[in-house]
């Protein structure tokens, strides 16, 4: 391999150079292109806005999707199901608390009779293997 030695390779030239007198007038030139009228240029997201606008009600509505699901999840009603389990576990509450909170609306709905169809009565007697505990219950 050939010895490389900087100072004695021949140097290329630049490509660029300066016209002769380019800096003595290099301040009026720049003077005269700020007095020219600029052109008007308008941004990609304000030509079209109602498609941005669009675009984001779309996404503010899937946003809006799991705050909504959360916020029924969460709800404080409660259904009979959840009541009821939560009732036999704890049993700490006696019959007497549970009538003393009862108002008369309740005590209504709870006074109105429910009236079995024969039918009905006849396809639980059916089915069911243990007539004697039906029957003791009826009295």
């Amino acid at each position: 391999m050939k010895t490389f030695k900087l100072e004695n390779e021949p140097k290329i030239k630049s490509g660029f150079k300066t016209p002769d007198n380019y800096f003595d007038n290099f301040s009026e030139k720049v003077l005269q292109q700020l007095d020219k009228k600029e052109v008007k240029v308008i941004p990609f997201y304000k030509r079209n806005k109602t498609i941005s606008l669009a675009a984001a009600a779309v996404i503010g509505f899937a946003l809006l999707i799991p705050i909504v699901n959360n916020y029924k999840a969460n709800s404080n009603e409660l259904d009979e199901a959840t009541l009821e389990t939560y009732l036999s576990y704890h049993s700490n509450i006696s019959q007497y608390d549970l009538i003393q909170t009862l108002d008369d609306s309740d005590i209504e709905k709870l006074s109105n009779d429910v009236t079995l169809e024969d039918e009905t009565l006849e396809d639980i007697l059916v089915t069911s293997p243990n007539l004697e505990h039906l029957i003791s219950e009826q009295n």
